[in-house]
């Protein structure tokens, strides 16, 4: 049978964005059992929730583009990101921040400014008391690094992440509600102006910094796309760390034998690649098809929009024995929370060494004891990106 003689996916006109932004995942489980290639009319896309197509959708760009014209990104951020672009263009954006990620400047540079954030940070948490970590720790500590790492120490805490929220909103914003857009107009009205402001002094004094790296290349990208460069790395470069540090933290505190076993042998790097497995702060993207296919005996036509579950991927039953559970002794086996492909993401290491090698570590030295407050639940948010919007403990 030829591709063009089969059916296509089946029509799912029940699910909407709200049951995806508030709990995906019981959504998620019954299409891998039930229809794991399906058509979600609310999104207008092809939703794949297994492993094995998430795989083969971002490790072939030649069939499955990122440059889908249908997401709300290029006018969210008012420029083609490179989230949008494929093969050189794409390599040529990408590389152009690359020397700010090598393991050189991770190890010589950022690790040392990361290290004394945090202490700042942890040192300032009132011991005894009751406290709630996303906006006293996780938030303001993804962003302060963040602002260094990007080379726009100028911005504040609170305005990073204002922009980082209005930028993943809107480029969430399936519904091109045009409150959500003129909201991400002022906010890059607002970061163009700073990273103008900034560029004389990294011209004057180069360093490692994303900014400074761009500005000072022999051959430049355009300014339009290096301030799309440092924004999309605003956009992701809070959320995914702050997010990842609490459902992390979440996940050892209901699991006090997991956290008793993590602090005795100091198990952060498994606590961290198992919080990410178990829920992706990257959940979902989307491929543009640029020719019929076939996935699972669907057919997927030229031109439809295919989005790749990452969250479902990383609780697959075919890969992973009780997904749903967070274990941090599980088997290790390759997940795709930070993605795959070409747009494997740029800052996955970066944030293993915050969270594994320094705040984790660092927090529970100070507060041995710290358990997590019954005083409201915690509440997980989000459809294409996810993570706790509260986590209050007591620091003893």
């Amino acid at each position: 049978m030829t591709v063009s003689m089969l059916q296509q996916a089946p029509q799912e006109e029940t699910i909407t964005i709200r049951d995806l932004t508030l709990d995906p995942y019981p959504i998620y489980q019954r299409l891998r059992r039930e229809a794991p290639v399906v058509r979600v009319k609310s999104l207008g896309r092809t939703m794949l929730t297994r492993a094995e197509d998430t795989k083969y959708v971002k490790d072939n760009p030649g069939i499955f583009s990122s440059n889908d014209p249908k997401t709300p990104m290029q006018r969210a951020f008012r420029a083609h990101t490179l989230m949008r672009k494929d093969g050189a263009e794409h390599a040529r954006e990408r590389e152009a921040m690359a020397p700010t990620f090598t393991g050189r400047n991770i190890k010589g540079c950022w690790e040392g400014i990361y290290s004394k954030i945090a202490e700042d940070f942890v040192a300032g948490l009132p011991r005894g008391e009751t406290v709630d970590l996303f906006p006293a720790l996780a938030g303001p500590f993804a962003a302060r690094c963040l602002k260094h790492l990007l080379g726009i120490p100028e911005a504040s805490d609170d305005d990073m992440q204002r922009w980082s929220q209005i930028l993943i909103d809107g480029a969430g914003n399936f519904g091109f509600t045009d409150e959500l857009f003129a909201q991400c107009d002022a906010a890059n009205d607002e970061m163009d102006a700073l990273f103008r402001a900034a560029i004389p002094r990294h011209k004057a004094d180069p360093n490692p910094s994303a900014l400074s790296v761009m500005v000072n290349a022999e051959d430049p990208i355009p300014e339009s796309q290096i301030f799309s460069n440092i924004k999309i790395a605003i956009g992701g470069g809070i959320n995914e760390p702050r997010d990842a540090l609490l459902t992390i933290l979440y996940g050892l505190f209901t699991n006090p034998e997991q956290l008793a076993e993590a602090k005795d042998k100091a198990l952060w790097g498994q606590a961290f690649e198992e919080g990410v497995r178990w829920v992706a702060p990257i959940q979902a993207s989307s491929r543009l098809v640029l020719e019929d296919t076939e996935i699972r005996g669907h057919l997927i036509p030229k031109g439809d929009t295919v989005m790749t579950i990452q969250a479902s991927a990383c609780r697959d039953e075919e890969v992973f024995e009780d997904g749903e559970s967070f274990n941090i002794f599980r088997e290790r086996k390759p997940h795709q929370a930070f993605g795959n492909g070409p747009h494997f993401c740029q800052g996955t290491h970066i944030a293993r060494r915050m969270l594994a090698n320094i705040m984790l570590p660092m927090l529970f030295d100070r507060f041995p004891n710290m358990t997590l407050s019954d005083s409201e639940p915690v509440n997980f948010y989000g459809f294409g990106f996810r993570g706790p919007r509260n986590l209050p403990v007591t620091l003893n």
